[in-house]
């Protein structure tokens, strides 16, 4: 990738065609009015149940917000989750209004974030020799935990990409750059709330310088799946090959802290149920799954993946 000389012009945004079938729609289901959970999915010997069923069967395992809760990261939609609205990719590329918005919150933010540790629920995944783990995840626990394979469904929050050239670079040495260019700003706003994204919620952005790409000049972005971006083609055709590869005798889907309020995360889940596929769903609260689950088990994530890693060891 040759430098851009000084003064060129950066290259222009690639901005992706969004494709139906693999994008992340900024619509989100929510919870039914009145909604409750059935008794029996409270109950300790559900979890037994969990446990029996998975036992001796290929496993591939969808992780969603709730599982990092218990390292500090709160989730999108659980009990006593605060409501709010991402940016879209289309608001982030429609400006250096929102883009500065955007890194400023999200500094503070990572700058949090990444001192977060995997708890015993990302150590339980690890344990469970899955097929294949997929996270909707950008915190990079999972990888900490020594989890694999695994599949990053929405990016890492830890790299950073340019919109123009694509060239991957650390996080880290952007939040470096963004610290020498916005000095003491971190600590002004270190006790502002930390959202599931890895930004905070801050309404003093003006003023916040954003650098370019060092190689080209372009617009910098966190190389995670915003709403209303596509999902890379490879890596929803290799969730689906492993869910396709999956047969109702020996192989099971565990869906673990997700409400699947997304299609990026609940097509594999209704992909293995008409197939037959036996579906587990431990989350704490409504999901959109619901209705295919053979066991549905309400309450923490980590006490139920720990008992299932242990029964499958």
């Amino acid at each position: 990738m040759t430098e851009a000389s000084p003064g060129a012009a950066a290259p222009p945004v690639r901005v992706p065609s969004v494709s139906p079938a693999l994008v992340a729609v900024p619509t989100r289901a929510v919870a039914p009015a009145g909604w409750e959970p059935e008794p029996a999915w409270s109950a300790p010997v559900q979890v037994q149940r969990a446990a029996d069923l998975l036992v001796g069967r290929h496993l591939v395992v969808l992780t969603g917000a709730g599982l990092s809760t218990d390292s500090g990261i709160p989730d999108y939609r659980g009990p006593g989750a605060r409501p709010r609205s991402p940016m879209t990719f289309a608001e982030f590329v429609s400006g250096p209004v929102a883009r500065r918005r955007y890194w400023a919150r999200s500094h503070v933010g990572w700058g949090r974030m990444r001192q977060a540790d995997p708890n015993a629920g990302h150590r339980a995944v690890a344990r469970l020799g899955a097929d294949l783990v997929i996270t909707q995840n950008v915190d990079g626990l999972h990888e900490r935990a020594g989890t694999d394979p695994l599949v990053a469904l929405h990016g890492r929050i830890s790299e950073v990409v340019c919109l123009s050239c694509r060239t991957l670079t650390s996080r880290a040495d952007l939040h470096e750059r963004l610290t020498a260019l916005n000095p003491g700003y971190f600590e002004a706003h270190a006790d502002a709330a930390v959202n599931p994204d890895g930004d905070v919620e801050l309404d003093d952005t003006d003023g916040f310088v954003v650098p370019d790409c060092e190689v080209c000049g372009g617009i910098l972005k966190p190389h995670v799946v915003f709403f209303g971006e596509n999902v890379e083609a490879p890596v929803v055709a290799r969730c689906f090959a492993a869910v396709d590869a999956l047969s109702p005798a020996d192989g099971a889907v565990l869906v673990a802290g997700s409400s699947l309020a997304v299609m990026s995360g609940l097509r594999f889940v209704r992909r293995a149920a008409r197939a037959g596929v036996p579906v587990v769903i431990v989350n704490r609260g409504w999901t959109r799954g619901d209705a295919l689950a053979d066991v549905r088990v309400q309450g923490g994530v980590a006490d139920v993946l720990t008992t299932v890693a242990d029964a499958r060891r």
